[in-house]
């Protein structure tokens, strides 16, 4: 074996042990994020971690929005209520300037019952879809 062919399969054994990093994804509300915007952004964010990113919830405040800090708090305890299986808080939530932030990092044997679920449901949709058809014929 030649030297280059050495130092190839050097570069690759030390490549394989590397595996995927955690990256930190960010998601940013309002103290007046309405309802359904909320559930869009918790959709995304239960998507980061599904896929194994931690995931940084920031609520921004504008002008006198700083007055009621509360609402914003009150949206960040939704956002772990909501996402309480599938999500444990590394950083609790705390301020930062005019920025109330925490950090989501994802919790494996939520989200592996999370996919059970998942699964289950679409099989169930399907057994669904096949009844109807076989009805409409």
């Amino acid at each position: 074996m030649d030297y280059g062919r050495y130092k190839y399969e050097q570069k690759k054994k030390a490549g394989k042990g590397k595996g995927h990093a955690a990256s930190l994804k960010e998601v940013k509300l309002r103290p007046r994020t309405d309802d359904h915007d909320m559930a869009t952004k918790l959709k995304n964010v239960r998507r980061f971690l599904m896929d194994g990113d931690k995931v940084k919830v920031t609520v921004m405040y504008r002008g006198r929005e700083m007055v009621h800090r509360q609402l914003g708090r009150q949206q960040l305890d939704r956002v772990t209520e909501m996402l309480g299986p599938v999500a444990t808080v590394e950083n609790p939530p705390r301020m930062e300037g005019r920025f109330l932030s925490m950090i989501l990092v994802p919790n494996r044997e939520g989200i592996a019952e999370a996919r059970k679920q998942e699964e289950q449901a679409a099989r169930e949709a399907k057994a669904m879809e096949a009844e109807q058809e076989a009805k409409a014929e």
